[in-house]
């Protein structure tokens, strides 16, 4: 490994340490040509066969208040308290970048699998890439991105999955590092064969 590799790699391993889930944002818009850059970077993700099972919606501006009414009525529907539909539409409404990002469902399992491990791959390159340029980012999964009533008003088709809606734009809160379990408490090591042909 050359030196400026090794300063890569140490780059790398310093970002995706330090990267938080953002759900608090400054109102600034991002810069244009920004979106474009990161999901440059973002579908270097390793996928099988270069299939590239992936596709884009962004909203931003006046697309970011059609994504809040398009989520509003599912989420009034599913919520307990008749204001809290309100203030999510206001707060999708007001964010400066949302990306869905979305893949084609392969009716073969082990395709589907792979694409799958290909497109969460590429959604966590996306926030790293945002990391690195002083963007947060989070990653998504509400229970209306199931609704079809919310996939049609967004286009997505049949046959294809919504895997993230992930939102972006300059922090307004970092919130504070959490503690992760140590690999080692969950690492198995087989460096001799059983002697009973199992892992048990």
């Amino acid at each position: 490994m050359t030196e400026s590799q090794s300063t890569s790699a140490n780059s790398i391993a310093a970002i995706i340490k330090e990267r938080r889930s953002i759900k608090q944002f400054k109102s600034d818009p991002l810069p244009e040509g920004l979106l474009e850059e990161l999901l440059n970077v973002a579908v270097w993700a390793p996928n099988h066969g270069l299939r590239e099972p992936w596709r884009f919606i962004a909203f931003k501006g006046e697309g970011a208040k059609f994504l809040g009414d398009a989520a509003f009525s599912l989420i009034k529907r599913g919520a307990a308290d008749p204001d809290f539909a309100a203030k999510r539409k206001e707060y999708l409404s007001n964010i400066p970048l949302t990306i869905i990002v979305v893949m084609p469902e392969d009716p073969r399992q082990r395709e589907w699998d792979d694409d799958y491990g290909a497109v969460s791959a590429l959604v966590q390159n996306f926030q790293l890439a945002a990391w690195e340029k002083g963007v947060g980012t989070i990653w998504k999964t509400d229970p209306y991105i199931y609704a079809p009533e919310f996939r049609n008003k967004l286009g997505v088709k049949p046959g294809e999955k919504i895997v993230a809606m992930v939102h972006a734009g300059y922090p307004e809160v970092v919130p504070a590092s959490r503690p992760r379990t140590e690999a080692a408490e969950l690492l198995q090591v087989v460096d001799s064969y059983p002697e009973s042909g199992s892992l048990e």
